[in-house]
């Protein structure tokens, strides 16, 4: 049996519940301003598997992929026990690795729920939002492995624990996703900028491909609609 909490979640809200997760996660990470680093690490890892949490309840329509994101849910709070237990600061690529993977796992099962399938719904429309966070999320996290293997990859960004770095990891992914390019943090080797003007194309591109999704399934809708009447 599903808890109430889990019951309210359906095929109808889902993506509302999944984008407000992705948001408050993008929030908690501007709290390293006003909490030690030591509480930082925790409030984020609560964060993260608060939205792995949502995530799954969003998405457990899609039996496939939910089984496959439980999987990597699982092996994620292993690594988080393994890490705190043994102190192990490794271990926090593999965290990345296994957040990357999930977030990437959750944008597919999106996508192959609200792009150019179905008629157009409120709850479309918030689960393209949704896939728009997930893009940022994906190449902040992806910032960050870089750093982690290439400690001189940004100007503004030095290399330490995934916590320290996440809120400007986000920020500069979501400036860059967004074409806005403030300049206050840089790419400097050639495969962080390569990754840089590669999200800034998807970016512009992700605008095209939703717009055309959108507007193809408004006239499949309303084609329907008039040959029915």
């Amino acid at each position: 049996m599903l808890s109430k909490k889990a019951q309210r979640i359906n095929n109808q809200n889902n993506f509302f519940y999944l984008t407000l997760a992705l948001v408050f996660l993008l929030i908690s990470a501007s709290l390293d301003k006003v909490i030690t680093s030591g509480f930082l690490q925790y409030i984020l890892e609560v964060f993260t598997f608060i939205t792995f949490g949502i995530c799954l309840l969003s998405l457990r329509f899609d039996k496939n992929w939910f089984r496959f994101l439980l999987l990597l849910v699982v092996a994620w709070l292993i690594a988080v026990i393994t890490r705190t237990v043994l102190g192990i600061e490794e271990i926090e690529i593999i965290m990345l690795l296994l957040m990357f993977t999930f977030f990437y796992g959750t944008f597919r099962s999106i996508m192959r729920q609200i792009l150019f399938t179905g008629s157009i719904t409120a709850n479309k429309i918030i689960g393209s939002m949704a896939l728009f966070l997930l893009l940022g999320l994906m190449w902040a996290i992806g910032y960050l492995i870089l750093i982690h293997f290439l400690p001189g990859s940004f100007q503004g960004i030095n290399k330490g624990p995934w916590h320290e770095n996440f809120a400007d990891a986000a920020y500069f992914s979501f400036v860059t996703l967004t074409t806005l390019g403030y300049g206050d943090i840089l790419p400097i080797l050639p495969i962080a900028k390569v990754l840089a003007y590669l999200e800034a194309i998807v970016g512009v591109f992700y605008m095209a491909i939703v717009v055309s999704s959108l507007v193809s399934s408004s006239r499949e809708q309303y084609f329907i609609e008039h040959v029915d009447d």
